[in-house]
Order: structure tokens, then C-alpha cells, then sequence
């Protein structure tokens, strides 16, 4: 079975899923201790995981479900930071604890999660150097999406972003139909806007500016890509 890639604002499609598997290198053994050291966390759809602000206390290996995370500004207004998926983990920077969560993350779906402590986080990084290997890789990969977000964001005004938004979804979840690629993904404009910072309003008004230009058509909740290559150039 395929298991979803995770989607956020980038340059680069190939490094969109990097984190994902980040235990792969462990060796049966150590995977094992891994897993005797996770607290299991059922999280129905909606439900909250950790909030900004609380104290950081570890983090969570997404096993089955969807997770948003994203930043609360003084406002009120959020900003969607990503969504991940199974086999990604979710709960830094501080993966050892101390100091309080800089973002947030809830359930978009029911999702069951693997906790791991900060205590137990750091008692495996001390036993087994794998896996102490694993967790910086996978805090690279981590930093790489921030780092492309911030780019996105300061470097490309918004239709850009909406733009290069729905090549990535045509790019991670589209399909043929004839000439025409379809994006066969729910996502509502609410969400798109909150992904590149913009409104629900502007991102509908966009949309149809796209379509009228042939360049996308819009079936019902369907986006329909009739020309990707020129979508591209808006990017």
C-alpha cells in the first residue's frame, strides 16, 4: 500500500517525503526497544495533539492518520505550517523536552500516534547510537522544511505560492484523465489559504482568475490542471 506523502510549501518535490521512515536504519532489535518505549495515542479527527505554548514534553510518531501543524499568531489568524503522514513524527524542535511547543498540531483525520517521552527519548539516544543517528536525520529533514517554507514565503508573493500549491498537490496526488491532470485530493479553499497565507476569499477569487485563463478548471470540489506547464510559469 502507498502511504501518503506529506504535504507543505516547496521548491523541491524530491525532498517533500525525505522524513518520512526515519527508523528504517534500525535493526530489528532496536526498532523493537523503540517501540517498548512509545506510549500508543488514539487522536480523532480534530482532536488537539499539542498546543502552542504547552510545555514540550516529546514527540509522536504518526503510525496511521493525518496531522496538521501550524502557527497561532497574536491575532488569532493561523498559518498551516504542513500535514504529515504515517511514518513521519511530529513534536519539535525541543525533541528532548524543555520549553513550550512553538507550534501546534490536531488530528485531521483519526489518527493513532506512538509517544515517546523525553526521558525515554533520551535513554534510547544513550543506548542504541543508531537510533541517535535516525533522530538527527530526522530533524534534518525537519529543518529543511522550515527552511523552504521561509523561502517560499519570503520570496514568492502569494499567487506564486497558490500556484506552485497546486502543482505540488498535482505532483503528490494527481491523475490522467485524458490530456487534463486531475488533483484527487479534498481540500477546501479554506485550507489552501491557510497553506499560503492568504484568505479563503482571495484564494476562491484566484482560483477563478486561473480557470477564466485556462489554465485550471473547477469540477464541483475538483481542480483540474489543463495546463501545467503554464501554471509553472506563474511560479
Amino acid at each position: 500500500m502507498t502511504v501518503p506523502s506529506a504535504l507543505y510549501l516547496t521548491e523541491v518535490f524530491s525532498e517533500m517525503n525525505k522524513g518520512a521512515g526515519f527508523l528504517d536504519g534500525l535493526a530489528l532489535e532496536e526498532a523493537r526497544a523503540v517501540r517498548r518505549a512509545a506510549i500508543s495515542v488514539n487522536a480523532a479527527a480534530g482532536e488537539s495533539i499539542f498546543r502552542q505554548g504547552e510545555p514540550h514534553k516529546g514527540i509522536h510518531l504518526i503510525e496511521t492518520g493525518r496531522v496538521r501543524t501550524y502557527y497561532i499568531g497574536p491575532s488569532g489568524r493561523e498559518m498551516t505550517l504542513a500535514y504529515w503522514t504515517p511514518r513521519h513524527y511530529i513534536g519539535g524542535p525541543e525533541v528532548f523536552g524543555g520549553g513550550a511547543h512553538v507550534w501546534s498540531a490536531t488530528a485531521i483525520e483519526d489518527s493513532r500516534l506512538s509517544f515517546l517521552s523525553a526521558p525515554a527519548l533520551r535513554h534510547l539516544v544513550k543506548s542504541i547510537p543508531a537510533f541517535a543517528m535516525c533522530i538527527i536525520d530526522a530533524m534534518a529533514a525537519k529543518g529543511k522544511c522550515y527552511s523552504a517554507l521561509v523561502q517560499m514565503l519570503g520570496t514568492r508573493s502569494v499567487v506564486e505560492r497558490l500556484a506552485q500549491l497546486l502543482l505540488i498537490m498535482a505532483r503528490l496526488d494527481g491523475r490522467n484523465e485524458g490530456s487534463d491532470l486531475l488533483i484527487d485530493r479534498k481540500i477546501t479553499h479554506e485550507q489552501m489559504a491557510s497553506i499560503v497565507g492568504s484568505t479563503r476569499q482571495w484564494v476562491t477569487m484566484t482560483l477563478k482568475r486561473f480557470e477564466t485563463g485556462g489554465l485550471i478548471r473547477i469540477k464541483g470540489n475538483t481542480i483540474i490542471l489543463l495546463k501545467p506547464s503554464e501554471l509553472s510559469a506563474e511560479v
